[in-house]
């Protein structure tokens, strides 16, 4: 088996830089939200599925508590 070690910039963080790089060359006008959606979506869904899962078991343990 070989290890196999990523030590290089990902796909998703290429797009950012290009993205950031287009909207400091004024070469796209978006606003700096869509620029860094990239970013921050990703967070947000992690952010969202936390708060799903930990009130999904406070229900779970006030259910069983009952």
């Amino acid at each position: 088996m070989s290890d196999t070690k990523s030590s290089g910039i990902s796909f998703w963080g290429l797009l950012t830089i290009v993205f950031i790089t287009l909207k400091l060359t004024h070469y796209i006008d978006w606003s700096w939200w869509w620029v860094l959606c990239i970013v921050w979506v990703p967070m947000a869904l992690i952010f969202a599925i936390l708060i799903i899962y930990f009130v999904c078991s406070l229900i779970l343990q006030i259910v069983q508590g009952s």
